[in-house]
């Protein structure tokens, strides 16, 4: 299904921005694939006639992302593990940064729209790409972030043993609004 044309806002109160993270290493048995919601972030999709004229701009709060839920590892993750995780997310890895996304091409691909644009972390922008797709009112996208592409050293502990990987999943579902 293509998207109608109009300017859809998009945020935590009809969709979830969700990134997902692996992880390595020696000692990755006893670490955890995280699963991070963003609960402070707001997406403006701007569907023209011409989907050349369309636009996607991303803003979210780098210090929103809570821990919903680790798989694996040796013990399941508690309250505090969860707290710690969050703080080194915002001390560490992302330094309390805004992150931010700006289109620079939007095209018709295969009943959806393909993205392309800059990505700022930390910082540092590069550009990526992804597609949007309605399915049964909901506008799905997700985009694989690799960290060192953002001058990210992916977060190590017990000196390298365990680390996350380098790859980043970011996963878009929401509700598709009603045009403004």
């Amino acid at each position: 299904m293509a998207l109608p044309p109009g300017t859809y806002t998009l945020g935590p109160q009809n969709g979830t921005l969700a990134v997902r993270t692996g992880r390595t290493g020696a000692a990755a048995k006893a670490g955890h694939n995280l699963l991070l919601h963003a609960m402070t972030w707001e997406a403006t999709v701007t569907v023209a006639e011409d989907p050349a004229a369309s636009s996607v701009e991303l803003t979210v709060d780098s210090s929103s992302l809570r821990v919903i839920e680790g798989t694996g590892g040796v013990q399941a993750l508690g309250d505090d593990d969860k707290a710690e995780i969050q703080t080194t997310i915002d001390d560490e890895v992302l330094k309390g940064q805004p992150v931010t996304f700006r289109s620079s091409s939007v095209a018709d691909a295969d009943g959806g729209l393909q993205v392309d644009g800059t990505l700022t972390l930390r910082g540092t922008s590069a550009p990526i790409g992804f597609a949007l797709t309605l399915a049964d009112g909901h506008l799905k996208g997700s985009a694989t972030v690799r960290q060192t592409a953002w001058k990210i050293k992916p977060y190590s502990t017990l000196f390298g043993a365990l680390k996350v990987v380098d790859e980043v999943e970011v996963e878009l579902d929401a509700i598709l609004p009603s045009p403004s």
